[in-house]
């Protein structure tokens, strides 16, 4: 018989394995999980170097499965100034002052979390001039698609003057010809971040293209360094897996050194960035990300695009125009024929596809490509996302189940919800079409799987926190309650997560064999009313049998 080496016990386990829902204990050996049951069964497993955990009633979890993160991103995240909880130019320019002073030698001075509103007014470089003239300072919007840059940010990132831009990328230019301070999307801003610093790390989701030249030894440490940051703190919240929604090969590489290292904490899936101005022969540079890595922790196998921006920009991709923007519903990224085109061909090549669509235009498009592909190929257990939906048409719903697609879905994104405040986004959103915004439930009814996560940076990867946005969440005003209850919520974050990432054969769920992936939280969740989920607390982090998070544990 096979002697555990770790056994959580007197647990409220809730395993996600629909043949053995609950238990008491757990038990360990190595990387694996052994057994899952009742107390004294497992207690039968001990032997004299095995380590027992007495959980105390408090519930135990497969590891939380976080199906759309920015690691690299979150990670830089980390080390900027933090200014979403104010407001006004005075509370911010008292922010920035106070963070230049701490970091004298930065070269650029990067706020997180500041929404469109933050000023009053539309944000110029002179606004921000008024705060520091003398050192690039930037501001980014929470939902990481706008950034808006002091004078000397843009002369040092070479926009001042503006700046060719693929489609759907643009440094705004102002009456004076010159760039006016704010700049929409990945690749207008990409320069900026550049000279932060921070470009390499940002390529995977600004151009889709690998470093060059690549990378000195002392560079790769200083991007393993904020991976490894990134990674920290999502294992602080429970986080086991995820799916890093930007990446490269570079990334990869990176991913794989730290596991070599023995520094690689957590399960990472990262995708290839296709961009529209790509062939469809840089596809085969997908397909090799796939075969080259693909273990327990480090994997790709999927292709990430975007089909519009934002709501709050304007710029995501709607069916109908823009109250009080007549004639304006922007435009898909990609053409729907081209997308077709390219599904097709990422379908057929074994691949899985996620793509950000937030518009209901946006969401249509993807779908019409994704059934596109089906027709051409053939079903297959695809498991192709959309990341988002934030708008979708009624009539659309049901083709989400019919094609079996998943809805990656953010409950801390929900206007609300969380940290998002209602407007200016439902102000975007014309207010007959609340009733289609941030469909979850309908979604689930609909038969399509549904997967939940943070997309941290831009909102907070607390697991705990997004599940008690999930379940408090309260209806737009003619909208019906699209809350999932406390069990399907949990599901999202773990086994529904893990499928929508091809890894539930890894991790997910709490069964013998499987990945030993476990979260303690600081109670019994099922006890715990909604508003209070969030207080609870992660105790115990463990990933692949190892403690990665627990206070008095790891020792």
């Amino acid at each position: 018989m096979t002697t555990a080496d770790l056994i959580l016990t007197h647990a409220r386990v809730l395993t996600m394995d629909p043949d053995r829902p609950r238990a008491e204990a757990v038990a360990v050996a190595g990387e694996r999980i052994l057994a899952v049951g009742g107390a004294a069964e497992i207690a039968a497993l001990a032997g004299p170097r095995t380590r027992i955990i007495d959980a105390g009633g408090q519930t135990v979890l497969p590891g939380f499965f976080e199906g759309h993160v920015h690691l690299g991103l979150g990670g830089a995240d980390l080390t900027h100034l933090h200014i979403g909880h104010l407001h006004g130019a005075e509370a911010v320019a008292t922010a920035f002052r106070d963070f230049a002073a701490e970091n004298p030698d930065a070269p650029l001075l990067m706020a997180q979390e500041a929404h469109y509103g933050i000023l009053d007014k539309p944000t110029t470089r002179h606004d921000l001039d008024a705060m520091i003239a003398d050192r690039p300072i930037a501001m980014m919007a929470p939902d990481l698609h706008t950034v808006w840059a002091n004078t000397a940010a843009l002369e040092a990132a070479g926009l001042l003057h503006g700046a060719e831009m693929p489609h759907g990328h643009e440094v705004v230019m102002g009456e004076d010809g010159l760039a006016t301070g704010e700049l929409r999307e990945f690749e207008a801003f990409g320069p900026l971040i550049a000279y932060s610093g921070e470009g390499r790390i940002n390529l995977g989701i600004a151009t889709g293209e690998e470093p060059d030249p690549w990378p000195t030894e002392t560079e790769r440490a200083a991007d393993k360094a904020l991976l490894l940051k990134g990674m920290e703190h999502c294992a602080a919240h429970g986080v086991t897996s995820l799916v890093n929604m930007d990446g490269n090969r570079y990334t990869l590489e990176l991913l794989s050194e730290m596991q070599a290292e023995g520094t690689l904490a957590l399960r990472v899936k990262v995708p290839f960035h296709f961009k529209p101005h790509m062939e469809l022969s840089a596809l085969d540079r997908a397909s090799a990300m796939a075969s080259d890595f693909d273990d327990d922790w480090i994997s790709s196998g999927f292709v990430k695009m975007f089909m519009d921006g934002v709501i709050d920009s304007s710029t995501a991709y709607m069916l109908q125009d823009y109250p009080s923007q007549p004639g304006h519903r922007s435009e898909p990224l990609f053409a729907p024929e081209l997308f077709k085109e390219i599904a097709t061909e990422i379908d057929r090549r074994g691949l899985q596809i996620a793509v950000h669509a937030i518009g209901d235009g946006a969401v249509r498009t993807v779908i019409d490509g994704y059934q596109a592909a089906r027709a051409a190929n053939g079903p297959r257990d695809s498991r192709h996302r959309i990341e988002h939906i934030e708008l979708i048409d009624p009539a659309d719903v049901p083709r989400m189940g019919a094609l079996g697609i998943t809805g990656s879905l953010q409950p801390p994104h929900a206007p609300g919800a969380m940290d998002f405040p209602l407007q200016p986004t439902l102000s975007l959103i014309r207010e007959e079409r609340w009733v289609d915004a941030y469909q979850w439930r309908s979604l689930a009814e609909a038969g399509a799987p549904v997967a939940f996560s943070s997309d941290w940076p831009v909102a907070d990867v607390s697991v705990l926190r997004g599940i008690t946005a999930a379940l408090t969440r309260a209806p737009y005003d003619g909208a019906r309650d699209e809350r999932l209850s406390q069990m399907e919520t949990l599901r999202a974050y773990t086994s529904g997560a893990a499928w929508a990432a091809h890894r539930d054969h890894v991790t997910g769920s709490l069964r013998p064999g499987l990945a030993a992936d476990l979260v303690m939280l600081g109670g019994d969740i099922e006890a715990t009313a909604p508003d209070k989920i969030s207080d609870l607390g992660v105790i115990l982090t463990i990933c692949g049998g190892r403690i990665i998070h627990g206070a008095g544990f790891s020792a």
